[in-house]
């Protein structure tokens, strides 16, 4: 088996998903916006934004856990992605961070399932293809580094463009191609 046999790609709606934990690309103030930090927050219920105003906020590249409230999933992730900005001011590793953080989030507190939505891509304006490959990178990096901390991972996919830049992404990664 190997360490990507636990990486899912998924197209549909996040918040119907009934794992331990989804992530919300969020904004710093945590208190919801558009895209799916907003459509997290709307079938989490009230209860979310409440819990979210005593966390502070949240800097780009980190992440806070909450409850899931309505939702299926037990909890809520929220990490903050970089806007896009051609590359220059430290996306790349802004972005992988945001996993990096969600991940070790749930290792620690022994969540087994966890699922991302496509961070950054939406108004942040990142390219589907570049994230695609940043993301699946630095899964499969923690994957390999802690093999056994994780059941399932779910990417999911808003649109076709998404999917098939995931898909492209993973096909690269199992053929040892990553870029």
């Amino acid at each position: 088996m190997s360490d990507l046999d636990a990486i899912q790609i998924w197209r549909g709606d996040i918040t119907t998903l009934g794992v331990d934990a989804i992530v919300n690309a969020a904004n710093s103030s945590l208190l919801g916006g558009g895209g799916v930090d907003g459509a997290i927050h709307r079938a989490a219920g009230p209860q979310l934004v409440e819990e979210c105003r005593l966390l502070g906020g949240c800097k780009t590249g980190q992440a806070k856990i909450t409850g899931g409230y309505d939702l299926p999933a037990r909890h809520v992730i929220h990490t903050v992605g970089p806007v896009w900005h051609g590359g220059t001011q430290g996306e790349p590793e802004l972005l992988a961070d945001c996993y990096r953080s969600s991940l070790n989030i749930a290792r620690e507190r022994g969540l087994r399932s966890i699922a991302f939505p496509a961070i950054s891509t939406g108004i942040f304006g990142y390219p589907a293809d570049a994230a695609a490959q940043i993301a699946l990178r630095t899964i499969a990096e923690e994957l390999h580094r802690t093999p056994d901390a994780f059941e399932s991972i779910v990417l999911v996919c808003f649109d076709e463009r998404a999917e098939d830049a995931l898909r492209a992404a993973l096909a690269d990664l199992q053929a040892g191609n990553a870029r």
